[in-house]
């Protein structure tokens, strides 16, 4: 069987790939022109250059393919062009599954995100079937990741697509190279440079049990369905708590409210956006995201593909060594 995966080279998708590895199978990466390699070095697999926006380069790499792992997204809070994450994020995926009919792909896995589901009442963890609308939807990765599974769907209603979607949670573990909004936060208060922060809630899940939740969903799952790939719900500050005592520091006790940060959110990508700098981490919609702890469930993935993650803590504790091995702590 001949795999193609999408987004190889970034944190979920080299996970994808190593468990894929790990059942015998030598997938095909679709990489872009001058990516950071780094996730797939010594893993002597096969790679095929190309982009989400470029269709030909698309067709060149699902050619003989009878799987696919779509695993590729552009995942920023705040992003100086709005445009260039859709194109991304939506018309990549459609040109790609598009392409992936064309070629008679016969199974595919298509990675979304919770960020796509709604917001239980009372606080209630959300899931799989939680009422959700475009306009819950807080910036423009959480838009175009909605759009993106909206298209998903489309495609197997109406074209027949062969497709299953998992919701990853929040990811945490080793290989965050780049690393991910949630990784910059691990890395800041693992490095004692975090001594206050805005309180939320997230759900926790090793990155190397989302990997084997794409197995599973693979194995298992029904075509037009999604399941969530989640872990255990803890606030911010239980999350903060594990990272210290995992470097031995004391945790940051000071909780800011959003409100007043807002000015200062403004002014950070004010300056980022006329510096040509990185993504602030500090965002205006990071901030209203805060306000809506992202609390889910993962009990149809748990009923129907026999989904099992580990503790929360031991994502926390894998990447707190990773970042410190690599030197991200310095």
């Amino acid at each position: 069987m001949t795999t193609l995966v999408t987004g190889g080279t970034g944190f979920v998708g080299s996970a994808v790939v190593r468990a894929l590895i790990a059942r015998g199978e030598r997938p095909r990466c679709l990489v872009r022109p001058g990516s950071d390699r780094r996730n797939l070095e010594g893993l002597g697999i096969e790679l095929a250059e190309g982009d989400l926006t470029h269709g030909e380069s698309l067709a060149e790499a699902l050619k003989g393919c009878t799987a696919l792992f779509h695993v590729a997204a552009d995942y920023r809070i705040w992003v100086r062009d709005p445009e260039s994450m859709h194109r991304a994020n939506v018309e990549g995926t459609r040109q790609l599954m598009q392409q992936a009919l064309k070629e008679g792909v016969a199974r595919i896995v298509y990675t979304s995100s919770v960020a796509v589901l709604g917001k239980a009442p009372g606080g209630a963890p959300a899931h799989e079937e939680t009422p959700v609308t475009l306009e819950d939807m807080i910036g423009v990765y959480k838009r175009s990741k909605f759009l993106a599974e909206r298209e998903v769907q489309r495609l197997e209603r109406e074209e027949g697509l062969p497709v299953v979607t998992v919701n990853p949670s929040t990811p945490i573990g080793p290989r965050d190279v780049k690393p991910t909004p949630t990784g910059r936060m691990v890395v800041e208060a693992a490095a004692g440079r975090m001594p206050a922060f805005v309180d939320t809630g997230l759900n926790v899940v090793h990155v190397d049990d989302v990997a084997q939740g794409h197995m599973q969903a693979y194995d298992r799952g029904a075509v037009g369905q999604r399941y969530v790939l989640g872990g255990e719900n803890l606030d911010l500050a239980e999350i903060l708590a594990v990272v210290a005592a995992r470097r031995g520091r004391k945790a940051p006790k000071i909780r800011l409210p959003r409100r007043p940060l807002m000015p200062l959110a403004h002014v950070a990508e004010t300056w980022a956006r006329l510096t040509k700098g990185p993504e602030p981490l500090l965002t205006v919609d990071g901030l209203k995201m805060a306000a809506r702890p992202m609390y889910f469930s993962h009990d149809k993935a748990a009923k129907a593909l026999d989904y099992r993650p580990r503790p929360a803590a031991e994502a926390i504790h894998d990447a707190v060594d990773w970042f410190e091995s690599e030197g991200y702590l310095r």
